[in-house]
């Protein structure tokens, strides 16, 4: 996994090392935070866990909706022309959602509860395009690329066992990277010439994982990774 990680920052690196090295070039930081929103209960992917757990025989009572969650990132661009730039970042997300049986409460009639938790840190190499507009002026653009998702996803509590209901307590963990499409759409406010900007984005990513199923605890054995974002930034350009 840590390999992996490395060998596409390496790539992201390279690719903006070589970068063509001329007067025209702009370079430019952007940093910030948003909200991550991910899919629905009706549009998740086939045998995602957090659907099984709300649909299964015995279900868990939590709403999909509580892993909506803040998020940071950063990235580098570069600007190859005045209407083509390529963005290398990095972000963080991390949720914990609580949850408890939906029917079934322990012998002493407190809750069954466990602790859903998801992590997700993309990196992402993106294309943006910019139409009209220069970096004084108010430039809205759209984007396309990849985001290698390094994730981990844990159940911690107690369950229970629907052979005999008895309940146990247990911890259940899987962790992997994987790679999907990312579309952004946004626009940079201008705060102080061409230096300095405000960037306002919207921005989906299409990703799953495994999760192992039954195998690792799991009774589903994809995670959705799948997600919408909107961001704020400030731009520095150099």
């Amino acid at each position: 996994m840590i390999r992996r990680l490395v060998q596409v920052s390496g790539m992201l690196g390279m690719l903006l090392v070589a970068a063509p090295a001329s007067a025209q070039m702009v370079q430019s930081f952007n940093v910030g935070g948003g909200w991550v929103f991910p899919r629905g209960f009706d549009s998740r992917v086939d045998g995602d866990t957090l659907v099984a757990n709300l649909s299964s025989s015995e279900p868990l009572l939590f709403d999909i909706k509580d892993f909506r969650g803040g998020q940071i990132f950063g990235e580098w661009n570069v600007a190859f022309t005045d209407r083509v730039e390529f963005s290398g970042g990095l972000g963080y997300y991390q949720r914990t959602t609580p949850s408890v049986y939906r029917d079934l409460v322990n012998e002493n009639g407190f809750e069954i509860a466990q602790d859903l938790k998801l992590r997700m840190v993309p990196i992402t190499g993106i294309v943006r395009f910019l139409p009209v507009g220069r970096p004084s002026d108010f430039q809205p653009y759209v984007g396309v690329g990849l985001a290698v998702v390094n994730w981990r996803y844990s159940e911690a509590g107690e369950f229970v066992d629907t052979s005999d209901f008895s309940i146990f307590a247990d911890r259940f963990v899987e962790s992997s990277t994987d790679v999907g499409p990312v579309f952004v759409l946004g626009a940079r406010v201008p705060i102080s010439g061409d230096i300095y900007g405000l960037t306002l984005e919207y921005r989906h990513q299409w990703v799953q994982g495994d999760t192992g199923g039954i195998d690792n605890g799991f009774l589903g054995d994809k995670i959705d990774l799948s997600a919408g974002s909107f961001n704020i930034g400030f731009l520095i350009r150099f």
